[in-house]
């Protein structure tokens, strides 16, 4: 495969990842009344997945330096797509939260865009902006196919059936890239940790904030929609609004990349995000969360690639994996204790619009972030 071809296997990956990862927040309402599960449990598988997702960046990370980014790809895909395929067969709630924290957590941790921006760095080098950008395309086309899918075979074959179909469709995409893809690089010499992200601190906090508003706005909003009248079919129709929205943002981040830094874009779509959280925190109905829905996941999932962009350039590539992994520990960390903190609010409010407000206030701080240093001012040197 060529390299220029490596960015579509990145969307073919990333389509299963994020697809089959947040697609799970359409789940929990027909899965809840199928399993006879609480919404707290599941509140808590998805937290303990999330955190479990954040632990592994480390090893996954030395991982692809040691043993190559296909393998672990590879690795990651089966994982969480033999998560739907148990999600399918169990009966109690331990094996429920079980599946989903470890097949389902670990799947992502090495599935997802840790992996993918290894595999396309290794491949493009400094140039890899355009191909993180077209790769990201998956998380949205990922998010639009599997929801819609999901919510098109509740009613025919039931929710155990459709998670054993998405399951052996993810097992079917994951057996043709381990047939296409070519052996990735692993390691040119034996380098010891990854190298310091000194510079890009404040980078990380914005990503971390980042990433504790997506996972509780996109798996909670199906569920939120749900409380405010919505049916279980249009609410996780949502999602697929969000990930369209976001696909075609994406679409043209490769474009605007071209001309723009990633740094100018983070700061118009950190703008974005802004607006539609003011939305779904004080305009009140049922029918303001299509324009949240499109707000948001237009403004908010091309951030990670270009995020990753942002922190990927000038690095070893020998190193990539580990050097990138504390940026993913800190992402899926905040991830977890977002969905904490919201499951706490809502068990206190009925409602996720607190933690909606909570989210408005990180990306304020994500916007005084990711905006350029001052230059310092010229010193004046007296003339004699």
């Amino acid at each position: 495969m060529r390299p220029e071809r490596i960015a579509w296997a990145g969307l073919a990956a990333m389509t299963v990842s994020f697809g089959l990862n947040f697609t799970m927040g359409v789940f929990f309402a027909p899965t809840a009344a199928e399993y006879g599960l609480s919404a707290t449990a599941m509140a808590v598988a998805a937290a303990l997945g999330t955190t479990v997702t954040g632990l592994a960046q480390h090893p996954i990370g030395r991982l692809l330096d040691s043993v190559g980014a296909k393998a672990v790809l590879i690795g990651g895909l089966t994982l969480i797509s033999s998560s739907y395929l148990v999600l399918s067969t169990v009966t109690r709630t331990w094996e429920f939260v079980a599946a989903y924290m470890v097949l389902g957590g670990l799947g992502f941790a090495s599935s997802s865009t840790l992996t993918v921006t290894t595999l396309i760095g290794r491949a493009r080098g400094d140039q890899a902006g355009p191909s993180l950008a077209r790769a990201a395309l998956g998380i949205n086309l990922g998010q639009l196919i599997t929801p819609w899918a999901a919510t098109a075979l509740f009613e025919p074959i039931g929710v155990r059936a459709t998670y054993a179909v998405l399951g052996a469709i993810g097992l079917a995409v994951t057996a043709y890239l381990a047939w296409r893809l070519p052996a990735s690089a692993k390691a040119s010499r034996p380098a010891g940790g990854g190298e310091s992200l000194r510079g890009r601190g404040k980078l990380l906090v914005a990503f971390g904030l980042h990433a504790a508003t997506l996972y509780v706005v996109i798996l909670m909003l199906p569920k939120h929609a749900t409380e405010l009248g919505w049916s279980i079919t249009d609410a996780g129709r949502l999602v697929a609004l969000a990930a369209l929205s976001a696909g075609l943002t994406s679409a043209a981040m490769v474009r605007l990349l071209r001309t723009y830094k990633p740094e100018i874009l983070l700061r118009a779509l950190y703008l974005v995000r802004i607006a539609a959280l003011i939305l779904a925190v004080f305009v009140p109905g049922p029918g303001v969360l299509i324009a949240v829905a499109i707000l948001f996941g237009a403004a908010s999932f091309p951030i990670v690639p270009l995020t990753m962009a942002v922190m990927s350039r000038g690095l070893d590539p020998a190193r990539m994996g580990r050097t990138l992994a504390p940026a993913w520990i800190t992402h899926q960390l905040a991830a977890a204790a977002g969905l904490g903190v919201a499951s706490l609010i809502h068990a206190q409010t009925d409602s996720y619009r607190g933690y909606f407000a909570l989210g408005l206030l990180f990306t304020i701080a994500c916007v005084a972030l990711v905006a350029p240093a001052r230059a310092p001012r010229p010193q004046l040197v007296p003339t004699h």
